[in-house]
C-alpha cells in the first residue's frame, strides 16, 4: 500500500508542499512566495493565477526531492489560508479579480451597513462569528458589486466562489473541464455564510449579502476523497483526500483532537484554538466558534479560536517598510542584543485588533519611545507583541471555558525563537512545548488525508506520532510581569478609535 502523503500548504505569504512518510517524517519539500498586492491603504491582494501556477511547482519540486514514485502516494492534502475570496468564471477558469486577502478592510462600509441592524453580534448565533472584514461574505460581495459584469455573470451561474482550498482542488481536479468546486466545513465556517449547525449554506446569509447560491462549493468532510489530479504532470491520478482551513489543520497536526486540547499557531498571524468536541460553544469574551474538522460521515467537531491578524507579519513589515533588517532571520539576533524593549510597546493593529478586541477602528502604534529607544529595542518590542497578543486570547479561552490552560503547545515559524517562547511562557506562567514537527499546518493536512487513504487507520495512531522537541518553563517574577502586562494593556488602549469615517476614505 502506497504509504506517503502530500501536504500542499497554501499560506497567506507563500505556497509549500511537504511530503510525509508513514511514520509522519518529512522527507521532501518545496516552497515559493507570491507577491503581496496592496493597492491602497487597508487593501491586501493576492494573484490568484500566480498561486496555482507555485502550487503546481511546489507539488512536483516536493515530490522529485523526496525520491518518492507516484506510485507510493497515497493522497494529497490541501490547508490554506482561510477566509480569502477568489472569484473565477468557470468558462474560462480566469479569475475575475485578484484574490482579496482575510487582512483586507476596503469593505468595512458594507459591514458597518449591515451592523446598523443587530449589531455586529448580528449572524453570531448561526455562524459563531462577528460581522467583520476578516470573512469572505463581504468580499465576495465587494467582488460582485465592483467588478463590471460580474453581478450579472453570477447570477447566470458563471462565477464561481472559493477560498483558496476551493482554486486549487478545481484546478488538480479538471478545472473548467470537469474540476470538483468544494470545500471543507473547516474553511466553509470561516465565510460568514454557513450555519454552524446544518453544515450548508444559509439563506439568510447569502441573501444578506447578495451572493448567489450557484456561486458557492460544495460542503464536504475534511478528510474524504473529492476527486484526482487530472492536470497533466507526474501527479496525475493521485487522490485529493484532504482539505483543513490552516489554523485546524495546525491543531490537527498538533494532535489536538478532543475538548480542551488546543494549540497556537506563530504564523504570518497567530491562532489559538482551543477544542469544544461536538458542542457549540459561543464565546461571551471576544473569541469566535469555529468547525475544528470533521471526519468522513462522521459528526463535526467545533473550538473556539483566537485569531491575531499580525504576528509574523510584523517582521516582514521591519524589513520591507522600514529597512530595520534586511532578511526576516535577522529579527531573532538584533532583538536578541539588548536585554529589554527599552520601554517600548508595538501594537500592529494594521488591520484593526481582531481577537479578543474586534476593533475595527484601531490602527497600529509604537508607545513609549525615548531618546534610548534604538532600532534593537524596536525589534524587540514587534516580537514581544506577538507574545502579548497571545496573552489576550488565551486570557479569554480560560474565561469563556471555565478551564486554565496547563500548557501551550505550539507551532509555526516564529516557534525557532527561543528567546520568544521563553518570553511567551514568562507571561502566561504555563510551560511552552514545540513539537519535533513544528510545520503541524502541512503535517494535518497530510493526516486528513492519510486517514482517508488507509494509511493511518484513526486518531489514536496519529495521536502516537506526536514528539515533544522544546520545553519553555515560566521564570519571570510575578511583579514584572504583572507591570508589563499593565504597560501592554496601556498602549492597546492608546490604539482604539483612531479611524473616524474621513479618515477611512484615505
Amino acid at each position: 500500500m502506497a504509504g506517503h502523503v502530500i501536504a500542499l500548504d497554501q499560506g497567506t505569504t507563500s505556497t509549500r508542499a511537504i511530503v510525509f512518510d508513514a511514520q509522519a517524517r518529512p522527507v521532501g519539500s518545496a516552497q515559493r512566495e507570491h507577491r503581496q498586492i496592496l493597492p491602497r491603504a487597508g487593501w491586501v491582494e493576492h494573484d490568484a493565477t500566480e498561486i496555482w501556477t507555485n502550487a503546481e511547482w511546489v507539488l512536483t519540486s516536493a515530490l522529485s526531492a523526496a525520491g518518492v514514485a507516484v506510485a507510493d502516494v497515497a493522497g494529497i492534502g490541501i490547508t490554506n489560508q482561510r477566509e480569502t475570496a477568489i472569484v473565477w468564471d468557470r468558462r474560462s477558469g480566469k479569475p475575475v479579480h485578484h484574490a482579496i486577502v482575510w487582512q483586507d478592510t476596503r469593505t468595512q462600509p458594507l459591514i458597518d451597513e449591515l451592523a446598523a441592524d443587530g449589531g455586529t453580534d448580528r449572524f453570531a448565533t448561526r455562524t459563531g462569528l462577528p460581522l467583520a472584514t476578516y470573512f469572505s461574505a463581504s468580499k465576495i460581495a465587494w467582488i460582485l458589486d465592483s467588478v463590471p459584469g460580474a453581478r450579472h455573470a453570477a447570477e447566470a451561474g458563471d462565477l464561481l466562489f472559493g477560498t483558496p482550498d476551493t482554486w486549487l482542488v478545481w484546478n488538480l481536479t479538471g478545472d473548467r473541464r470537469g474540476g470538483a468546486h468544494v470545500t471543507d466545513a473547516t474553511n466553509a465556517s470561516r465565510t460568514l455564510l454557513m450555519d454552524l449547525e446544518t453544515l450548508d449554506w444559509s439563506d439568510e446569509l447569502l441573501a444578506a449579502f447578495r451572493i448567489p447560491r450557484a456561486m458557492m462549493p460544495r460542503i464536504v468532510s475534511s478528510s474524504e476523497v473529492v476527486g484526482e489530479v487530472q492536470h497533466p504532470g507526474p501527479l496525475r491520478g493521485i487522490p485529493v483526500a484532504g482539505i483543513l482551513g490552516d489554523q485546524q489543520a495546525a491543531t490537527f497536526g498538533q494532535a489536538a483532537f478532543g475538548p480542551g486540547e488546543s494549540k497556537n499557531t506563530y504564523g504570518t498571524g497567530n491562532f489559538l484554538l482551543v477544542g469544544t468536541g461536538e458542542k457549540i460553544v459561543h464565546s461571551r469574551h471576544g473569541l469566535i466558534t469555529t468547525v475544528a474538522y470533521r471526519l468522513g460521515d462522521g459528526p463535526a467537531h467545533y473550538a473556539l479560536e483566537g485569531s491575531i491578524a499580525v504576528t509574523g507579519s510584523l517582521v516582514q513589515w521591519l524589513r520591507d517598510n522600514l529597512g530595520i533588517i534586511s532578511e526576516s532571520s535577522e529579527v531573532e539576533k538584533l532583538a536578541a542584543s539588548v536585554p529589554d524593549a527599552g520601554g517600548a510597546y508595538f501594537v500592529p493593529a494594521f488591520s484593526g485588533l481582531f481577537a479578543p478586541y474586534w476593533r475595527p477602528d484601531a490602527r497600529g502604534a509604537l508607545v513609549g519611545l525615548t531618546r534610548f529607544v534604538n532600532r534593537a529595542h524596536i525589534a524587540r518590542a514587534a516580537l514581544e507583541a506577538t507574545a502579548f497578543q497571545t496573552l489576550d486570547v488565551i486570557g479569554a479561552a480560560a474565561s469563556d471555558t471555565g478551564v486554565p490552560l496547563t500548557e501551550l503547545r505550539v507551532d509555526g515559524g516564529m516557534t525557532r525563537n527561543d528567546d520568544l517562547m521563553q518570553f511567551q511562557a514568562d507571561l502566561l506562567g504555563i510551560p511552552v512545548v514545540r513539537p519535533a514537527v513544528i510545520e503541524t499546518t502541512a503535517l494535518g493536512a497530510a493526516y486528513a488525508a492519510g486517514l482517508a487513504t488507509g494509511v493511518w487507520p484513526d486518531l489514536d495512531a496519529l495521536r502516537g506520532l506526536w514528539r515533544e522537541d522544546a520545553r519553555w518553563e515560566p521564570r519571570m517574577d510575578p511583579a514584572t510581569r504583572d507591570r508589563r502586562v499593565r504597560l501592554w494593556h496601556k498602549a492597546v488602549a492608546r490604539t482604539l478609535d483612531w479611524v473616524d469615517d474621513d479618515v477611512r476614505a484615505l
